[in-house]
């Protein structure tokens, strides 16, 4: 072997070790060798003073006997890490509890409010609910005065809550998918099946707010994209839409979100707007035959209960007749929760905040 070879290693003896000397002190230059027998040494260079402020390797330091340790000198106790943080109380095992909000619709001040009142927020706006389980059913923008401001909070907390040991996420709504097509395809024509229209219009004519529009920017468009459209939680089945329209997007959950994501990408208007009509459909559980649609989904896609939003709880009361009718034909719905029907499979959460309802933030299972 080479001395000095650089494949020195693991069984290769004593040449395994030999390494090159390294000087004690950088700009440190190692005396010239001695010449051979006859010749005239070289003159002798003066020693070189070690840099300002240089500290000497532990080869250059003297050997100094450690002193006896006299018996009556003091010492201090440590206390055991694990003994000294006994009193921090650990995080509970599992899960945390879940909750879920329906449709808030750019009301970001009343969204504030319901989740500073369950304690998921503090007074900054900042999570503070640990390990706790936060779904959002989509509808984030249209008609209230800040969608932009709505999703901007939920993507904060999205983050905070992960750091925290808990999560906050949201499903893709039908005003989410206008709000994309709006953004992409603006006033390109669309076959909406009665004629020809355009994202652009079907999103003013459904509360679209021009100051959000303004606002929207990549990071806000890419995050709903991702959204999705169902999911499975503790036996409840999270949609956002009361329609069985998610059964043509596949017999999972799985297919159903993948379905929606890849036609999002493939970015065709016409794709698109066909999502955001059958998200619009509404009503599949109310009527004589809503136990039977509900159940349809509950046994295809799993969970023993559906939680929706998407139709103001008034509407399904029947208290009132369309988002588009003025103050004095819809009156002042009253508001308490959550409206549970289908003979128990179904439970609505858009308290109809646009119609001076409630904006709702409940926590599941329902116990009341």
């Amino acid at each position: 072997m080479v001395e000095g070879s650089m494949t020195q290693g693991a069984g290769q003896g004593p040449a395994a070790r030999h390494t090159a000397a390294i000087p004690p002190f950088p700009g440190y230059a190692a005396p010239p060798p001695m010449p051979p027998y006859g010749q005239a040494a070289p003159p002798v260079q003066p020693p070189m003073e070690a840099p300002e402020g240089y500290t000497p390797t532990e080869r250059d330091l003297p050997v100094i006997g450690r002193p006896a340790v006299p018996e009556d000198m003091p010492t201090v106790e440590l206390t055991p890490i694990a003994e000294h943080h006994a009193h921090v109380p650990a995080p509970p095992p599992g899960p945390g509890p879940l909750f879920v909000v329906g449709d808030v619709h750019g009301y970001l001040d009343e969204l504030r409010a319901a989740l500073a009142a369950q304690g998921l927020i503090d007074a900054n706006g900042s999570w503070c609910a640990g390990n706790t389980r936060l779904w959002f059913l989509g509808d984030f923008t249209d008609r209230g005065p800040d969608g932009v401001g709505v999703i901007d909070l939920v993507m904060r907390l999205s983050a905070e809550a992960a750091a925290a040991g808990g999560y906050c996420k949201a499903l893709m709504g039908n005003h989410e998918l206008l709000l994309i097509g709006a953004k992409r395809f603006a006033d390109t024509p669309v076959n909406s099946g009665a004629g020809t229209a355009s994202f652009q219009a079907a999103w003013l004519l459904n509360g679209g707010q021009r100051t959000d529009m303004e606002r929207l920017e990549d990071h806000h468009l890419q995050w709903m994209s991702r959204l999705d459209a169902m999911a499975h939680e503790d036996g409840h089945l999270l949609v956002h839409s009361d329609t069985t329209a998610y059964l043509d997007f596949g017999d999972s959950i799985e297919d159903v979100n993948d379905a929606v994501t890849e036609a999002l990408q493939r970015n065709d208007p016409d794709e698109v707007w066909d999502l955001f009509r059958k998200f619009t459909k509404r009503f599949a559980f109310r009527d004589e035959a809503g136990a039977m649609a509900a159940r349809e989904l509950l046994d295809t896609y799993g969970g023993g209960r559906l939680v929706h939003g998407h139709s103001p709880i008034p509407y399904l009361l029947g208290e009132v007749g369309t988002e588009e009718a003025d103050d004095e034909e819809r009156g002042t719905p009253v508001i308490d929760g959550p409206h549970l029907y289908a003979d128990g499979l179904a439970l609505a959460m858009d308290g109809g905040v646009t119609m001076a309802g409630k904006l709702l933030v409940v926590q599941l299972p329902l116990t009341a």
